[in-house]
């Protein structure tokens, strides 16, 4: 740290208790009493260098007072700064530093230290030391404007100029490449360098050269400033030009180091030094100052981080308006939100449920709001995307996953009522949705730990699934899910033929191009290639039968099970007395939201044991499926 030195007598000052005594061999002739402290000094150096004193001396001589005595206690910097200004006026030894050059000039000023009462006064001094040392220099301006957050300091620094001038001098070497100028690391009287840039150690070139600094180098020196001054100095930065990246960095940065909420998990990158953390209220206080200070634009932070601060409002009790605000901003990149994230405890006095579910749902509003404010993706898109069997992930598509398993996560929670569930599940768009297994997964879940549903709540929840956006495993587990509707069960059974009856026919494809090309292929290379590729088209023919067979014998358990429910419902209309079996089993798929013809529960109709006349069956499949999905209508 640099210094100015000043004075040359020997210092003649002793200390005895709480009292200061100047040993120049005369008896003092006046007490200056500061705070607990008492100096016992001379009138003539003090008089003489300060016009407060020369004033406060005439008036206890004009009262006569023969034990001269003045109080000092409004001094900036109390006792310790005013035993430097004495040693100043007796022109004893001591050194003015980056520690001490802010109370000494307010102190001087106050006292009066100006060229009127003596040539090179302190007031000059310091005001040398400070514009041509400390502002030069990163860490002493850092060092003296640590100085002015003491509370006896601050309006005589801010009225001074002396907090501002720190700041700019900061703002500038902030936004100055470091490696340019040496900053932070070569400081005054750092090591040299030599032309060609090395490091010089006594003239000679030790061949090492200065390590190239990063654009956070600054963050760790700047945390350890208040609020006050830090907020002070980041928006002169942000004046000056330094990018909004670099900003959102140091505040959380900063944040990290007084927040104790945030560093709960150990990160394996360099971290803020732990310290002791502040009371809460100051958390809270320095929590909303970061939400004001910090730029409302996606990716500045990572979105963890910013789960981090609203976990920590949560708790602290902020304001209304900073939870909002960081809702806000985790909504504009919830696609990059992962699902222990979004599990935050409901910290809510009512404790109503056991996460906080309409903080969740916030977030998801405010992320589709902006998504089809921005022209996201349209449910054209997605659908193209599906007939072309590759669905991108688009941010909308990695939130609709994240919440189908948020939905899954808190589906268990007895005390998360339906309304709630469902508001969640509708906020995401169906298009958002290339598959609705995760949905089913979440409604599955609910269903099972909520058995006292009422079969209308049943019904109306799993309307919010698609049953022909599910997979064929999905089908399956559903088919026998007793837990569902039946509406949804037959509703899964006719998709689940529609889908085995598809991948048949495409299996027939596969095979009728698979024979066409082992013809080509023998007729094309000699007889040991021809005989190791038709080796290998045998065994591929193998497996796909092998797939057929199990596909086959899937469809007949699916025409079987819907030919004894037909059988079954026909029963129940006779029973009841009605029209007749035919026209029961047309209103019962009325009523479901789609039109069976009596052929499709056919076995006959599905059989496809016989493999040469195969393809025709294929188009025969084809055909009708086109047709199921014109006559397919939905139950609004």
């Amino acid at each position: 740290m640099a210094c100015m030195k000043l004075g040359s007598k020997a210092d003649a000052f002793q200390k005895k208790g709480q009292a200061w005594f100047c040993t120049t061999g005369l008896p003092s002739d006046i007490v200056v009493e500061v705070e607990d402290m008492s100096f016992h000094l001379h009138k003539f150096p003090l008089l003489s260098r300060s016009g407060v004193m020369e004033k406060l001396i005439a008036d206890a001589s004009e009262k006569g007072d023969a034990n001269c005595t003045i109080n000092l206690n409004d001094i900036p910097g109390g006792a310790k700064t005013f035993e430097l200004v004495a040693k100043f006026c007796y022109g004893v030894k001591h050194e003015i530093t980056a520690s001490n050059v802010v109370h000494l000039r307010c102190a001087a000023e106050h006292l009066e230290m100006t060229e009127q009462y003596g040539e090179d006064n302190l007031i000059s001094q310091t005001e040398i030391f400070f514009n041509q040392v400390v502002l030069k220099n990163w860490k002493d301006s850092l060092k003296c404007l640590q100085t002015c957050g003491d509370e006896n300091i601050i309006p005589h620094a801010e009225e001074l100029n002396i907090t501002k001038r720190c700041i700019e001098s900061l703002a500038v070497k902030a936004s100055t490449d470091p490696n340019l100028f040496g900053w932070p690391m070569i400081d005054h009287g750092g090591p040299m360098q030599s032309p060609g840039g090395s490091l010089l150690w006594n003239g000679i070139s030790t061949g090492a050269r200065p390590v190239n600094l990063s654009s956070d180098w600054w963050f760790d020196d700047v945390s350890s400033l208040t609020l006050p001054l830090y907020k002070k100095l980041t928006l002169a930065m942000e004046a000056r030009g330094i990018k909004q990246e670099i900003i959102a960095g140091s505040l959380e940065y900063y944040a990290k180091k007084y927040l104790p909420g945030l560093s709960r998990r150990k990160s394996s990158q360099m971290g803020p030094t732990a310290i002791d953390p502040p009371p809460e209220e100051d958390q809270k206080i320095l929590l909303e100052e970061i939400d004001c200070l910090l730029p409302m634009q996606k990716g500045l932070v990572s979105t963890k981080f910013l789960f981090g601060l609203l976990r920590t409002a949560l708790i602290l009790r902020a304001s209304p308006s900073c939870i909002s605000n960081l809702e806000k901003r985790i909504g504009m990149q919830l696609d990059q939100a992962t699902l222990e994230d979004l599990l935050m405890p409901n910290f809510s006095y009512s404790m109503e449920t056991l996460y906080n579910f309409e903080c969740v749902l916030r977030m998801v509003q405010h992320f589709m709001a902006i998504d089809q404010a921005t022209g996201g993706a349209s449910p054209c898109s997605i659908e193209d995307e599906q007939l072309l069997g590759s669905p991108s992930l688009t941010p909308v598509t990695m939130v609709a996953k994240l919440i189908d398993g948020y939905l899954a996560e808190v589906a268990p929670d007895v005390n998360l009522k339906l309304t709630k569930f469902m508001s969640l599940a509708e906020a995401v768009p169906e298009y958002a949705r290339p598959m609705d297994d995760g949905l089913y997964r979440a409604i599955d879940i609910y269903l099972k730990s909520h058995p006292l549903l009422a079969d209308s709540d049943r019904e109306e929840l799993c309307r919010l699934m698609d049953c022909q956006k599910l997979s064929l495993e999905a089908c399956t587990h559903a088919a026998q899910n007793e837990r569902l509707p039946l509406r949804i069960i037959v509703q899964v059974l006719f998709f689940e033929q529609l889908q085995l009856r598809t991948s048949i026919a495409g299996c027939f494809l596969v095979s009728d191009n698979l024979a066409d090309g082992s013809r080509q292929f023998r007729s094309g290379l000699g007889a040991a290639s021809q005989e190791g590729g038709w080796n290998t088209a045998v065994r591929e023919n193998q497996v796909l039968k092998v797939g057929m067979d199990s596909m086959r014998m899937r469809v007949s358990e699916l025409e079987k099970e819907c030919s004894d429910m037909k059988q079954e419902i026909e029963k129940l209309g006779r029973v009841k007395g009605g029209s007749g079996g035919g026209s029961t089993w047309s209103n019962v798929s009325k009523k479901f939201g789609f039109r069976l013809k009596s052929q499709m529960c056919s076995a006959q109709e599905g059989s496809v044991s016989k493999q040469d006349n195969a393809s025709g069956k294929v188009e025969k499949g084809r055909g009708k499926q086109h047709k199921h999905k014109k006559n397919l209508s939905w139950d609004e």
